[in-house]
């Protein structure tokens, strides 16, 4: 049978016929040298020697992240050790501070205060530079702009691998922060210190981070899981009454998911969550954080390489609300309006029964949360209500097939991969009904065939 020379050592073995000097025995590991010598083959054309090809090699990494998500107050007292000891183990660790305006806005002494916390642990904390102060909200996103200051302040103050980013703020901060840390060197440490119930209880304790582009949210961004996440529940407590609630509808949505116990607190608890108080908004931000990152752990997809984005529940509608609003509406509030759509929707469909669907609305609105907004009846470019976009926009996001979470009841959800665009339209008119007339959602149970 004719030697096949793409058989690795088959041509350079059929000429062999005794072992002969300096030949390698098959037990004994090659040298480097005989791995990467060119040998002749024997009898073989000049056909044969071009049509070798190499066997394939199958690559597998795996690689396990840890991170701490530490609950604190007055994070910049000396006396507070918890961002000391978030860095390490080699100290003092070089940083480089980025602050929220709307946090030194509300919080005058912060930029002192850092320098105080690290003067006070210059053993472990080297500040590379003053405080970096930068526009928080939304616009921060859109101004590619302010992270290149970012990537600059980086570079600037030779802030390395071994260094850290601390960035202090709301979510969109923590995003556009995060993603100039994760591009500048390939990835520098970072430490997020979240300011408002949002991030403290959803956004900041996960492992992505992103700026809008080409019109669209979260459009440009990384998977970076943080050094640590540091939540001061004090800084909580200079949020307006609408940044206050506004984060409470990312706990209500990852409770209807997941936690039907934790869904009855939050409506046990509605009133003094709607009227500030900090130990009910303590336990909340902690649950609500603790079931986001049992969700990443233990999700199989922490990296979103699948078609389904289940914390997302509600997330197609409002992300499509914040861009056809302008960002008026905050992201909670546009989440809290999602998940009424998605609920109304699931009951609709004969998913979700009607005591469910009340409570699920009744919840939100308990809280201080919209469950409805104009703009949902917003007419887009081919006069189809411009909501509809939102759909494809989301699938598009993480590619595939289209992938919506539902619930089919409180504390389980399900996926679906089909949308009946009259019936969502017809949710949306329930919710409307509703909001303007001050009555229940008008549930009632349709033949449509649930999806």
């Amino acid at each position: 049978m004719k030697n096949d020379p793409r058989r690795p050592g088959a041509a350079h073995a059929a000429g062999a016929t005794s072992q002969s000097a300096g030949a390698r025995h098959l037990d004994t590991p090659p040298t480097a040298r005989e791995l990467f010598e060119v040998r002749p083959v024997p009898d073989a054309s000049a056909e044969d020697v071009a049509a070798v090809v190499p066997p394939d090699i199958d690559q597998e990494v795996v690689v396990r992240f840890r991170y701490p998500v530490r609950f604190t107050r007055r994070i910049l007292d000396p006396a507070n050790h918890t961002l000391r000891d978030a860095v390490g183990p080699a100290v003092p660790a070089r940083v480089l501070v980025v602050i929220d305006q709307g946090v030194t806005d509300a919080h005058p002494t912060m930029v002192d205060d850092v320098f105080a916390y690290c003067a006070a642990h210059a053993d472990a904390l080297e500040l590379a530079a003053e405080p970096l102060v930068v526009g928080g909200g939304e616009a921060i996103k859109n101004d590619h702009g302010a992270i290149d200051e970012v990537r600059a302040a980086i570079d600037t103050h030779a802030i390395d691998r071994h260094s850290y980013v601390v960035a202090v703020g709301g979510g969109a901060v923590l995003d556009a922060v995060g993603y100039a840390a994760a591009t500048a060197h390939r990835g520098v440490r970072l430490i997020r210190v979240p300011s408002t119930v949002l991030a403290q209880d959803d956004s900041a304790v996960g492992v992505k981070n992103a700026i809008n582009g080409f019109g669209k949210k979260n459009f440009i961004g990384t998977f970076a899981p943080p050094h640590a996440v540091l939540n001061d529940l004090d800084l909580l407590t200079t949020l307006s009454d609408r940044d206050w609630r506004s984060g409470i509808s990312e706990a209500v949505k990852v409770a209807l998911l997941k936690d039907a116990a934790f869904f009855a607190w939050i409506e046990a608890n509605a009133t003094q969550l709607r009227e500030r108080s900090a130990d009910a908004m303590a336990r909340l931000v902690h649950r609500s954080a603790e079931l986001h990152l049992i969700h990443i752990a233990a999700s199989g997809d922490p990296f979103e390489l699948g078609s389904a984005r289940p914390l997302d529940f509600g997330h197609w509608a409002a992300h499509k609300l914040e861009r056809l609003t302008r960002h008026d509406l905050r992201h909670g509030e546009a989440v809290a309006i999602g998940v009424a759509l998605d609920c109304t929707y699931a009951g609709l469909t004969g998913r979700l029964d009607e005591l469910g669907l009340r409570r699920a609305i009744a919840a939100l609105e308990a809280v201080g949360l919209p469950v409805w907004h104009p703009a949902l009846d917003a007419a887009g470019n081919s006069g189809r209500p411009a909501i509809l976009d939102g759909l494809e926009e989301f699938r598009e996001h993480l590619g595939g097939e289209l992938t919506i979470t539902l619930i089919d009841g409180v504390g389980s959800g399900v996926e679906v991969h089909e949308i009946d665009e009259d019936l969502m339209l017809e949710a949306s008119a329930r919710l409307r009904r509703h909001t303007e007339q001050g009555r229940g959602p008008a549930w009632s149970r349709t033949q449509a065939r649930a999806r």
